[in-house]
């Protein structure tokens, strides 16, 4: 789903003029630094769906985004919304677009699900094993791609929790997980709730996750 959504929204940004000619080649890299999804229900194997994406309003160095999942007969799987900035590939610092001809216009559909909030992490937290990014989770931003902080969190988490319906995710990306980098990643399950950190010299990501009652159900067609 993650994956989806960051590449819908890098190519529908390439479609307004602020791709690669005007970001990558000139040293300047979109980077995600909050994500939020809210999720009604998911499509089944083989279910045609529809991913829509659009920008808000650009805040000071913050580019909004917002998604939404639906069926062909037009319910609602998932909304989802994110924040991204540009920052500098060399120094890693945030940019100011406007120094850069970069400006992306905001559209306003009333269909727009919440912008990620900040939240607080439970004081004790467990730790779990240490992780060591590989090869095949970095991006060509250099760092652990966003997406798979959503795999590190589930094989952490105990494993009946893979099976839980997930009702809501928020994620704040701190600090970048580099190739090679080892993090503690540390949870804490609380009912319906589960929240992780991971940290190597410094905090890396938080995430939050909320769970519905109910539990994914395993179809097995026999023919």
């Amino acid at each position: 789903l993650f994956s989806m959504l960051q590449e819908t929204a890098i190519e529908h940004t390439t479609l307004l003029g602020a791709g690669r000619e005007k970001t990558l080649d000139q040293g300047l890299l979109w980077v995600v630094v909050y994500q939020y999804a809210k999720i009604h229900s998911l499509p089944c194997y083989d279910e045609n769906f529809i991913l829509e994406s659009w920008p808000g309003k650009t805040m000071h160095t913050l580019f909004p985004r917002y998604y939404r999942l639906t069926g062909t007969a037009g319910e609602l799987f998932a909304e989802a919304s994110s924040l991204w900035v540009l920052v500098d590939e060399k120094t890693r610092a945030m940019v100011f677009p406007e120094e850069h001809d970069i400006m992306i216009p905001g559209t306003k559909t009333g269909s727009e699900t919440d912008l990620p909030r900040r939240f607080v992490l439970p004081k004790e937290m467990t730790e779990g094993p240490s992780f060591t990014v590989p090869p095949s989770y970095v991006d060509m931003n250099g760092h652990m791609n966003n997406a798979r902080y959503f795999d590190l969190a589930f094989d952490t988490l105990p494993i009946e929790y893979s099976e839980r319906k997930l009702h809501e995710i928020t994620a704040e990306y701190v600090n970048e997980a580099k190739l090679g980098e080892t993090m503690t990643v540390s949870y804490q399950v609380t009912g319906k709730e589960a929240f992780l950190a991971g940290a190597t010299q410094q905090t890396v990501f938080r995430m939050r996750m909320r769970f519905d009652t109910g539990y994914y159900k395993r179809i097995v067609t026999v023919q």
